[in-house]
């Protein structure tokens, strides 16, 4: 599996997560934090907030431990506030130790990662598109039309195809998606993006360098921070085209 053949403008990963925090921290500060979130199940805003607050966390030490295998445990000491009211100002601190783990972490670092990417810049990585889409949670959950800027969503489909196929151990439906040799084109409308997904009986992957002209047996178009969306299950399939 490769990137797509698209020339994406390279996005700063670590610098999107402190932008994106402070968006989503910006959204909680004078919300409701008892509001459902519509697009995670049974979660609050407050739910929201600590969850990404203890992923950044989470993401951090592994990167200070320079992990070489999978972890055994999943103890951190997230410090998180006894008061919901704390919980915005816990969650910026969240993005400061984020930001102290990527300046001591050579982003080139080998380290075991449950993708593609083998290096500490795939924590990063990972780390943002987690922090993005529950920043687009909470848009939705206020009633908010969410936005996301075009190099971030390019970048954030490709991160999410290339490396959803190894995601069985904590996704295990993920394991379903099969076929006899199915294609399933995803093309951006609004500038280069096109990704082919192959469905084989033993599982799915990106089709390398796809051919622009070969023709998938389905399509869809849409914005690049459209089809972000759908593939991540934040937009209805028929609302991308």
């Amino acid at each position: 599996m490769t990137r797509p053949v698209h020339g994406p403008t390279p996005v700063d990963h670590r610098a999107a997560i402190a932008v994106e925090t402070g968006r989503l921290v910006a959204a909680l500060e004078d919300a409701d934090l008892t509001t459902p979130v519509p697009s995670c199940p049974g979660w609050t805003l407050a739910d929201l907030d600590k969850h990404t607050g203890s992923v950044q966390r989470w993401f951090s030490s592994l990167l200070h431990a320079r992990i070489q295998e999978p972890p055994r445990k999943r103890e951190v000491d997230l410090r998180l506030p006894e008061r919901q009211e704390e919980y915005a100002d816990w969650l910026a601190d969240s993005a400061t130790v984020a930001a102290q783990a990527f300046a001591a972490t050579d982003p080139d670092l080998p380290m075991w990662a449950w993708g593609v990417d083998q290096h500490a810049r795939f924590w990063a990585r990972r780390m943002l598109f987690e922090t993005l889409m529950h920043r687009v949670d909470s848009d939705l959950a206020l009633g908010r039309h969410p936005t996301v800027d075009r190099p971030l969503a390019v970048d954030g489909i490709d991160e999410f195809l290339v490396n959803l196929p190894f995601a069985t151990s904590f996704a295990p439906n993920v394991a379903q998606l099969r076929g006899p040799d199915v294609t399933i084109r995803f093309h951006a409308t609004d500038g280069e993006g096109n990704w082919l997904v192959r469905l084989r009986p033993d599982g799915f992957g990106l089709d390398a360098n796809p051919d622009a002209a070969e023709t998938a047996d389905a399509t869809v178009h849409g914005r690049a921070a459209d089809l972000l969306l759908l593939v991540y299950g934040r937009l209805r399939r028929d609302a991308a085209v």
